[in-house]
């Protein structure tokens, strides 16, 4: 595959924002059977001092896949991903995942390295974030 002039170290990723409300959190602890009552029980987040439900951790990492494979298209495949948590996410909340490009090479197929972090404001919510994605070229 020849270099791609699309993608170059130091580029920044488009920018993904998402709102993660209640009914969310409820679909993805059906789709995982994830039904721990801190996901999705305003009452017994509130017994536990807590503002409201907490956004499953792994949502977050679907979210940062999201971004890249969205970022990087249809025959992208992310080869590794890592993320550190800093903060829980509470139902209601508007996340924004940002990333960069930190390395491009060639194999033949493309290999980007990115990293990724989530906040909430100036609330940083994952960081670091790594992934190695592979664009294949057919």
């Amino acid at each position: 595959m020849p270099e791609d002039p699309k993608f170059s170290e130091g580029q920044a990723l488009p920018v993904l924002r998402r709102s993660i409300e209640l009914p969310d959190m409820v679909a993805y602890a059906g789709a995982t059977w994830d039904w721990h009552r801190l996901h999705y029980d305003t009452e017994y987040a509130a017994k536990s001092l807590l503002p409201g439900p907490v956004v499953d951790g792994q949502v977050l990492g679907a979210y940062l896949a999201e971004q890249l494979l969205d970022s990087f298209g249809p025959r992208a495949f992310i080869r590794k991903m890592s993320f550190r948590f800093r903060s829980m996410v509470f139902a209601g909340e508007t996340i924004t995942c940002n990333a960069t490009i930190v390395s491009v090479g060639y194999t033949p197929s493309a290999v980007i390295g990115v990293e990724q972090e989530i906040t909430i404001n100036d609330r940083l919510v994952v960081s670091p974030a790594k992934a190695e994605v592979v664009i294949h070229d057919t």
